[in-house]
This record gives structure tokens, sequence and C-alpha cells, in this order.
């Protein structure tokens, strides 16, 4: 049984939206010893939140208002995790969205993570860390550096961002990406992914050791091409290899020197 002891600051974390990472990030929390709150818009998906230990909480939010109990935003911490989809309406308003949130959270959250996207990095054939220049070349890039900087004008002083590479993981085979297609583009490009688990284990160090107040690149050190890895991937699984055209044409490499830093975090998965 949970001593009230164990909740001690920055131990209650409210979830914003609780899908593939965000429900796992709950779980690692919980078997730690945190008390969380976490959102869904779908009220089938209340009791599963309620089942893994989550006291649930159905919100749902446009960029005009938000419809919600305002007990889910009394926490030490929120995390806000809904990210928006590519090629989607919802990319106009996003920013918007996330400026109603904070506002409703405001003053009672201290602490505020956004995730984002090294999406906000265009593929200007370089390396790019945490203090390189923003320059997005896709709607849902651009979506999210909007996003950004709309917490980054609230919080000028503590603003936290993950920023996230391609996320893979359970239930999510990425050799079905390319599977059986053929000249395929851009072969040689380097990879920019990162493993649940890492994106997981690297939530859970920032909050563990407070490190809030800045912008993570959250991406695996590992950047095999495009044509190794997603032909390992599809050969992995059994489904049919995909064929690249080898070329190296627009790219980047994602690298996280914040992690290395602020978190001495050291990767759990490789990308191969």
């Amino acid at each position: 049984m949970l001593t009230n002891q164990k909740f001690a600051p920055n131990k209650n974390v409210s979830i914003l939206g609780c899908g593939w990472f965000g429900l796992a990030f709950a779980k690692k929390l919980i078997a730690s010893g945190y008390q969380v709150k976490g959102s869904t818009t779908t009220p089938d998906k209340l009791a599963i939140l309620a089942d893994e230990g989550i006291q649930p909480y159905l919100v749902n939010f446009s960029a005009d208002q938000i419809v919600a109990d305002q007990e889910f935003f009394d926490a030490d911490i929120l995390l806000i995790c809904i990210p928006p989809k590519r090629n989607s309406p919802e990319l106009n308003d996003y920013a918007q969205k996330i400026a109603a949130i904070l506002n409703a959270a405001m003053g009672k959250v201290e602490n505020i993570i956004l995730i984002s996207s090294t999406s906000v990095y265009g593929d200007e054939n370089q390396i790019v860390t945490e203090i390189s220049e923003t320059k997005p070349d896709t709607d849902s890039g651009k979506a999210v550096l909007a996003a950004e900087e709309v917490l980054k004008k609230e919080m000028p002083d503590h603003f936290t961002i993950i920023r996230f590479a391609g996320l893979i993981g359970p239930d999510r085979n990425p050799g079905r990406f390319f599977a059986g297609k053929t000249n395929i583009p851009n072969g040689l490009a380097p990879v920019n992914l990162i493993h649940q688990t890492d994106a997981v284990g690297i939530a859970m160090a920032i909050i563990d050791k407070q490190a809030f107040g800045r912008i993570y690149n959250v991406c695996s050190p590992d950047h095999p091409s495009r044509q190794e890895f997603y032909t390992a991937a599809a050969k992995n699984t059994g489904l049919v290899v995909p064929e690249f055209i080898s070329e190296k044409k627009a790219w980047k490499v994602v690298e996280s020197v914040h992690v290395r830093e602020y978190l001495k975090y050291e990767f759990q998965v490789g990308i191969a």
C-alpha cells in the first residue's frame, strides 16, 4: 500500500493524452511510485485507464474551450501528449488548442512538459541539436513549432519540451512501412528514431532528476540508412523486402546533446 509520504512534491503527474506513449509512460510512473491522472477523449477507455491504476478523466478540448474536470489539472507536473496527426485539419488550430490547455493549467501546475517532434528541424543535410535553428519543412513540423512558441511565451523561464524522433516499439512494426515497395527514394539518408523504452526512460529521467526548463531531443544515437533499417525490419518480420534507390538527398541527423549532458541517460534499445 502506498503511503502519503510517497506522494511528495513532483510525485503527482497528470498526463493529457494516454495514447501509445502516454499510457506506457503512465504505467512506468505508477510502477515507480507516482500518483497519475490520465485523460482520454473516449468514454470507453476510462475503464482501461482505471485498470492500470490511473485516475481516469474524460477531457475534450478545442481551440475555443476545454471540457474537463478542473481537478485533472491539480498536479505537480502536467505532460501534454496530444501530438497532431499529419495531414489533418487539426494542424490549423493545434497551437490554439495548446494555448487553451495552458490557460486551464496555469496557476495549478508548476511544471508543464510539452511533447513535440524533431520535425521542427528541416532536412538541411546537417547534424541538428537542441540549440540548432528550427526550420520545419512540413505542415506538422510547423504546427508543433507554433505550439512550442506558445509554451515559451507563457513560461519563458521554465518551459520543458521533449522533441521525439520517430517512435517505434510495441505494436509499431516499422517493417510494414515500406514492405513490398520499390524505387523508394533517398535510400542512403539516415533515420532518426527512438524506441518506446527509451522515450519513456528519458521522460522518467527528466522528472526523477527534476531537470525541467530545457528542450530535449529524444532520438537514438544510432542512425542507419533508411535502406539498411527498413530492409532489416521487413526481413525480421517476414515481410516483402522493399527496394530503395541508393541515393542520399535531403537528410538530417538528430543528436540529443541535452539528454547526454543533463540527464546522463544511457540508451537501452539500439536502432539497427
